[in-house]
């Protein structure tokens, strides 16, 4: 049984957005594992394991705009059902 069920991928676009911050905030306020923030400051590559993505989806909409957003049910993946 997997400890987190959903896997988030998104990017965000905006401007003086900061890995660092969204990394320690995403870290600090939310559940979740295999956390990896990437990018500039224009553009951040995020990808998080977690149970409430629709509060990291809320956050990251906070920071700019979102887009090519992925969000899998890695439960059902490991049942052999798409995810």
């Amino acid at each position: 049984m997997l400890e987190f069920k959903f896997d988030v991928q998104l990017l965000i676009a905006g401007q003086q957005l900061s890995e660092d911050a969204i990394y320690e905030h995403i870290a600090q306020h939310f559940e979740g594992d295999s956390l990896l923030v990437m990018g500039d400051e224009d553009l951040i590559k995020l990808h998080f394991h977690t149970n409430a993505p629709w509060q990291v989806l809320e956050y990251c909409a906070s920071l700019g705009d979102i887009h090519d957003i992925v969000l899998e049910n890695m439960q059902r993946q490991e049942q052999g059902l798409q995810g």
